[in-house]
């Protein structure tokens, strides 16, 4: 009887009760940091030219370009693990999973980018919405191949066979009972057929173990032999 199908189904609900729960929290976190209006004096002019807030950064220096361009990249990079945790399906072409998850935060970074036109204190800036993609992308390919393919391994070997009693396909000659019971006994033994067998096996106890129960008890008559007779002999008056 095999017992791989629950295991793997309460694996993948598992990953994705936790999938989804981290992925609420994420995006909770970062309308949090995006979407709050600041109070500053000036801002900036909107960037809706590619590359052009990365060159400006440069400019400014690497320390100064290395902490934005890092900022922009670990945004979003989160829901390149996450997204596919809250999908929950392991066997899954990586292609299609990486471009799902490369759109899917594409979108999300494009409506953030259209709330903050509401926000005081927030500009829009086409090199944030490439660098969180680009964030997404990264987390993914780090993450999502070797971990689905970890898991599938784990799944694997947690299916395992056994053989129980009442499975009358299994070795065990009397009724599915396990051959170290049965002490090999396969269909009908030296004076007990097939059906006489089967038939111990059916009623041989109320316990714990009937089947093995019945097993034993054929054995012990077997062992012991037929019992022996006395003839009746005439006494004389």
């Amino acid at each position: 009887m095999q017992r791989q199908g629950s295991i793997g189904g309460s694996a993948a609900n598992r990953i994705r009760v936790t999938g989804a729960i981290l992925l609420v929290a994420h995006l909770a976190l970062v309308a949090w940091l995006t979407l709050r209006p600041l109070d500053v004096p000036w801002v900036r002019p909107a960037n809706l030219r590619p590359l052009a807030g990365l060159r400006a950064d440069l400019a400014l220096g690497w320390p100064v370009a290395g902490l934005r361009i890092g900022e922009g990249l670990a945004l979003l990079a989160p829901l390149g693990v996450l997204l596919p945790m809250a999908d929950g399906r392991l066997t899954v072409s990586p292609l299609a999973s990486l471009f799902r998850t490369a759109a899917a935060g594409a979108l999300i970074s494009l409506g953030i980018a259209l709330l903050q036109t509401g926000v005081p204190g927030r500009v829009v800036d086409v090199d944030v919405l490439l660098l969180n993609t680009t964030g997404v992308l990264l987390a993914h390919l780090t993450v999502v191949p070797a971990g689905r393919a970890w898991l599938r391994r784990r799944l694997g070997r947690g299916g395992v066979v056994e053989e129980g009693y009442g499975d009358r396909g299994g070795r065990g000659g009397l009724g599915g009972v396990p051959e170290s019971i049965s002490g090999g006994v396969s269909g009908g033994c030296e004076g007990y057929p097939a059906v006489e067998a089967r038939w111990a096996d059916r009623i041989g106890g109320a316990g714990v173990a009937g089947p093995a129960r019945g097993a034993v008890s054929v054995r012990g008559e077997l062992s012991q032999g037929r019992t022996p007779t006395i003839p009746r002999v005439g006494i004389a008056p």
